[in-house]
């Protein structure tokens, strides 16, 4: 694709965004920023087809705040609303746009599970132009009478295909019928299967279709490497692997085998944490903030805790269980490599998984390199970097679901008289 902008400062951008943009050390936009901003900054209907990493939060975030600069929300009527599948990747996008939102005198607002329904309400009342948030806890928040969306002029479904996953897509059709009519929509997806196409048939207008690296497509800078080990070795190999120099992402099927592993590197001398959807959210930001620092370099996740992971300088992921669906390889997969870095993706499978790992591969456009390893064998350390770990148990602090970490509010003894607890949707945001 030829490069149509030259620079930020050519697409029509709010100086104060150009500027801020320039503070932040960006100067170059992202292929997917080049192919929308022009459509999406003139009010035109986006649909974006980009890998996860791929630039795409600035590609809709700044002309969401460019066109909403200079209006003033009324309490709990936001002006423009991101919908976003999972709680960390709520606070990631809320990260990534509150310096350009600072810069344009523009307040966000964040509402995820896991954290004080009050104090989330008290800060949609408060006024807020940008709310960042899963279709869940807005929905409590709108039932409540807290927010109302009849006012958001531009709305965005990032992670589309990750709400229907999800379940989600029957939340985001009310939620988007609620948005005041003939607004702009912006929709970002990897792929387009499982009812996302009919929300982009119901709800985007003559949308402007742009494809930048697509979901089937990998990155030329990550590496994809099957490793097939024997049950008897595995273990041992996973140990050495996750004792390697630097941070690694392990991926497991389920949380008990999340946590289980976990347990077994610390036991090992592995700074290792579990990451899942059964820790509280203040833990989880913790264990996020302990693995971007270095105190813990092996961070075992499972899927539904993956797709709000972005560290930087990560540079290897290892399915440990190897996903089932192409997507999920490729999700994974995009937790590394990301903004053009390097990356090497590594994918254990036992003699019986072979077969269903080759057409996994196949699906995703992938030709890994093979190896046929064993624990202390050269191709495992040249491929992973796998170590002896030190043999010395370590221990981490976990983070508790501490007074101090959750808001007064959250606890059963403050809830408003009248409001009992609503039961817990599976795998819900």
């Amino acid at each position: 694709m030829t490069m149509t902008i030259p620079s930020f400062a050519a697409t029509g951008l709010a100086p104060a965004l150009v500027a801020e943009l320039a503070a932040q050390g960006i100067t170059e936009p992202f292929p997917i920023q080049v192919a929308t901003l022009p459509d999406s900054l003139a009010g035109r209907d986006v649909l974006g087809r980009g890998r996860t990493g791929s630039g795409k939060t600035l590609a809709f975030g700044l002309p969401l705040l460019s066109r909403t600069a200079g209006r003033r929300a009324r309490a709990g009527r936001p002006l423009a609303l991101v919908l976003v599948p999972t709680r960390e990747l709520a606070q990631q996008v809320t990260a990534a746009l509150a310096p350009y939102a600072a810069a344009l005198g523009l307040r966000c607002a964040t509402v995820v599970g896991g954290l004080s329904l009050q104090r989330q309400a008290d800060a949609l009342r408060a006024g807020a132009e940008v709310l960042v948030a899963t279709p869940g806890r807005l929905h409590d928040l709108i039932n409540r009478g807290d927010a109302r969306l009849d006012q958001v002029a531009i709305t965005v479904l990032d992670e589309a295909d990750q709400m229907a996953d999800m379940g989600f897509l029957p939340q985001v059709t009310r939620l988007l019928e609620q948005v005041a009519p003939g607004g702009q929509r912006m929709l970002f997806s990897a792929t387009l299967d499982g009812g996302v196409d009919r929300l982009v048939r119901r709800f985007l207008t003559n949308p402007v279709s742009h494809s930048v690296d697509p979901g089937t497509a990998t990155v030329t800078a990550m590496t994809h490497h099957v490793l097939h080990v024997d049950a008897v070795d595995k273990p041992d190999a996973l140990t050495r692997i996750a004792a390697r120099e630097g941070r690694t992402i392990l991926f497991m099927g389920t949380k008990h085998r999340a946590d289980r592993l976990a347990r077994q590197l610390l036991a090992k001398g592995v700074r290792a944490a579990a990451l899942h959807g059964g820790k509280s959210q203040p833990q989880r930001t913790r264990i996020l903030e302990q693995f971007r620092t270095g105190q813990v370099t092996a961070l075992v996740a499972t899927d539904v805790a993956a797709r709000g992971i972005h560290v930087d300088g990560l540079d290897m992921v290892v399915n440990v269980d190897p996903p089932t669906e192409a997507k999920d390889y490729l999700h994974r997969g995009g937790r590394t490599a990301r903004a053009g870095e390097s990356g090497t993706v590594v994918t254990l499978v036992l003699p019986e998984q072979r077969r269903d790992v080759s057409r996994l591969m196949s699906v995703a456009g992938i030709t890994p390199q093979t190896a046929q390893v064993r624990p202390g064998d050269e191709a495992l350390s040249r491929v992973t970097g796998a170590r002896e770990p030190s043999g010395v148990p370590v221990t981490i602090t976990v983070p508790q679901p501490a007074a101090a970490a959750r808001p007064r509010t959250a606890g059963p003894a403050h809830r408003p008289a009248g409001r009992s607890r609503r039961p817990r949707r599976p795998r819900s945001a």
